[in-house]
């Protein structure tokens, strides 16, 4: 295919090296401001969700903010490992 393209574009060597980057940028403004904001909507780049309906909380909550042993300004993990604070069922 390119080298169809490049047959028939017109001119010499700089001719057809001028055409082909007119060509390519071209292409590149065509995708960039009518097929790729045409095509955002469709794509589902903004639906995150991991889980189910049932296990899904409200991202507003604070996590263990229910927890009536950890005062106003503690937070409910650890905050030097990735391991959580062992539930009381689990003490």
């Amino acid at each position: 295919m390119y080298g169809w393209i490049w047959r028939k574009l017109p001119g010499g060597l700089w001719g057809k090296l001028t055409g082909s980057i007119v060509l390519t940028t071209a292409v590149g403004v065509l995708l960039w401001y009518v097929v790729f904001p045409w095509a955002t909507p469709l794509l589902p780049f903004d639906d995150v969700q991991v889980g189910t309906e049932q296990t899904q909380q409200d991202p507003n909550t604070v996590p263990g903010a229910d927890d009536p042993d950890l005062g106003p300004d503690e937070i409910p993990y650890s905050t030097h490992s990735n391991e959580p604070e062992p539930s009381p069922s689990n003490r």
